[in-house]
């Protein structure tokens, strides 16, 4: 089967297209046929060596497609059903992949294959951020940067759903209609050096409880500006860069901040857990409540391209890989 590959760590440039054969489901996996590979941003840290992972390796960790193989001691799963993953095993830029059958979720008849792969990694991360990391109420204003990315657009819905009033951030002019059109109350500019002041002029100089921050290191010291006292700091990603080394002193003489830098994958440990998750996502999409907005499709062979966009920070919402 074709499946992208890569054997060092570097640039969009070591992606690769290789012809590869794919062992049989082993004991207690199945087999998946993808029709639609999610692009997420922990790709490109797997890629970067950002998260080292062992080489050579696949890459991708989100797909969607139709079971066609079982391994021995599956049960509840069939050939034919309809599933999408998200935390993995590596692997998911290819044609197929074999997943434990108990990271597998089947998919309802009103989420299409293209909707769950640009969904579940980024939907369920909006899930867990924003009920269990900390659990948003009705009338709380919060901070969400890069409101117009693939997560972004889907936990600022979420979050107005919840009750909440969203500040988004973007990154360009550009962005800004899209944010608010997906359930930001009011959308800033963090290239504008007073976005922090903004945001403490827009909550009567109070400060919000808690600031979603993937972007890392160039809004790391506004996000931490603009925390209410005793706010939280949810740390989730790195899209312009690791967080540098900081005195944790910081945190108190800023008003005695909590700092947490959770993962998805803490958060659907279990089989009940991911199901929840799956379940939490799939049924505010099919109310309507968050729509999932899929600007971007790239063959599967054109992974280096999809890559570069990202780093551009030219993509919006989602981007599928089509194999």
């Amino acid at each position: 089967m074709k499946a992208i590959r890569f054997d060092h760590a570097g640039g969009p440039e070591v992606l690769k297209l290789d012809d590869i054969e794919l062992a049989p489901p082993a004991a207690g996996q199945v087999r998946v046929k993808h029709t639609a590979i999610g692009l997420n941003f922990i790709d490109t840290y797997h890629r970067s060596g950002l998260y080292p992972v062992p080489l050579p390796s696949g890459l991708g960790l989100e797909a969607a497609g139709v079971i066609d193989a079982l391994g021995d001691g599956v049960s509840g799963l069939k050939t034919g059903d309809r599933v999408g993953y998200c935390t993995g095993p590596i692997g998911a830029y290819a044609e197929a992949n074999n997943i434990p059958a108990d990271r597998v979720v089947k998919l309802p008849d009103g989420i299409s294959d293209e909707v769950a792969a640009a969904s579940m990694l980024k939907g369920m991360t909006a899930e867990y951020l924003l009920r269990r990391t900390f659990s948003v109420q009705r009338a709380q204003t919060i901070v969400f940067h890069a409101a117009a990315g693939g997560v972004g657009l889907i936990a600022c819905q979420l979050a107005r759903h919840l009750g909440a009033t969203v500040i988004g951030t973007v990154g360009s002019d550009d962005k800004v209609e899209l944010a608010k059109r997906h359930g930001c109350a009011h959308v800033l500019n963090t290239h504008h050096d007073d976005w922090a002041k903004e945001v403490r002029d827009l909550t009567g100089g109070e400060g919000v409880p808690v600031v979603y921050d993937g972007v890392g290191k160039t809004t790391w010291n506004g996000s931490l500006d603009c925390l209410a006292v005793r706010g939280m700091m949810v740390s989730f990603g790195n899209a312009s860069g690791a967080v540098p080394a900081f005195d944790p002193a910081v945190l108190s003489a800023k008003g005695s901040l909590y700092l947490t830098r959770p993962t998805l994958f803490h958060y659907v440990q279990t089989r009940a857990e991911l199901q929840q998750a799956a379940d939490d996502l799939f049924a505010v999409i099919a109310s309507g409540a968050v729509q999932i907005s899929i600007n971007q499709r790239f063959k599967l062979a054109d992974a280096r391209a999809a890559h570069e966009a990202l780093h551009s920070r030219a993509t919006t919402g989602a981007t599928v890989l089509l194999p």
